[in-house]
């Protein structure tokens, strides 16, 4: 292994809290005996591109420090390599670095356990999911994400919010859901499940999950495992507005999967076709539906 290891910062992530939030990381890793060298883009693309050429030239690890968002990139670069990924998450949700069980807004003691585990070579391999989808500009490879891709009820909300400049923070989405809500209905959904027979449902929303959880501790897929080489497919059936706000604050525990309008399946390969819905995946918006979403296993080394 390179004794260079690459910082891969968003500043702007946690309202500034990553630009802090590397020098304890850098600290750590020097003091444990390697060289750190720092990638900052002007924008996501430009990030990529410079740490895509760290990865190249032969860097040690990848820190990633910022959110959800980060690190979705870093999976970008690092995917299906042999250089592994650290996080160091100070960002608003934080779901990737919660459900590998990793320190969340503790960026210190983040940076320790990286440079430890550097040390002395603790790696875990995880599953990651890769989405392919029509007509996309990815080169052919796909997207890859750790935690869940999401559509329907949620995907919706998240669009909403995404074009929403006020209010700030959560209560933009609060807001967002509120105004979903004045609006919904189901959608009609096409499933097709490892090559199966196609299910043709209504549904409120429909969530494929490498990872247990999104939306900062939304517990949306609480059984799923990121080494067992499955997707938990989470379908919310056909429910009134009524039930729907029954329901979704049960999310914030994983209590709703006992609910009868909720179906849990397990697949390697699931396939969603739905009018009109934007698929997100980690957070980062995908495109519309039709997707394919592929679990491809130990596809990532994560520094334990």
């Amino acid at each position: 292994m390179s004794a260079e290891i690459t910082l891969f910062v968003n500043p702007t992530a946690g309202s500034g809290r990553a630009a802090h939030a590397a020098q304890p990381a850098a600290s750590a890793l020097r003091e444990a005996g390697f060289s750190v060298r720092t990638v900052v883009g002007g924008d996501a693309p430009d990030a990529l591109a410079r740490l895509r050429t760290a990865v190249r030239e032969g860097t040690g690890a990848v820190i990633a420090v910022g959110g959800d968002g980060m690190v979705s990139l870093a999976l970008q670069a690092l995917a299906g390599t042999l250089v592994p990924l650290g996080v160091v998450a100070v960002g608003t949700g934080n779901d990737f670095a919660r459900a590998m069980g990793l320190p969340v807004r503790e960026p210190a003691r983040a940076g320790r356990l990286a440079a430890e585990a550097l040390k002395e070579g603790r790696f875990r391999e995880i599953d990651l999911g890769r989405v392919a989808r029509e007509g996309a500009r990815d080169g052919g490879g796909g997207t890859w994400y750790g935690t869940v891709l999401c559509s329907g009820f949620d995907s919706r909300v998240n669009d909403r919010g995404n074009r929403m400049r006020l209010p700030l923070g959560r209560f933009k989405y609060d807001l967002a859901m509120a105004l979903e809500l004045a609006a919904f209905r189901p959608f009609p959904y096409r499933i097709t499940l490892d090559d199966g027979p196609v299910l043709e449902t209504e549904a409120t929303l429909v969530a494929v999950g490498n990872g247990s959880s999104y939306g900062g501790g939304m517990r949306i897929c609480a059984d799923a495992l990121p080494d067992d080489g499955l997707f938990d497919v989470i379908v919310v059936g056909d429910c009134s507005r009524t039930t729907l706000l029954k329901v979704f604050p049960r999310v914030y525990k994983g209590t709703h999967l006992d609910h009868p309008k909720v179906t849990v399946h397990r697949a390697a390969k699931v396939t969603l076709e739905a009018a009109g819905i934007t698929a997100y995946a980690d957070g980062e918006p995908l495109g519309p539906l039709p997707v394919t979403a592929q679990c491809v296993p130990a596809a990532l080394r994560l520094l334990a």
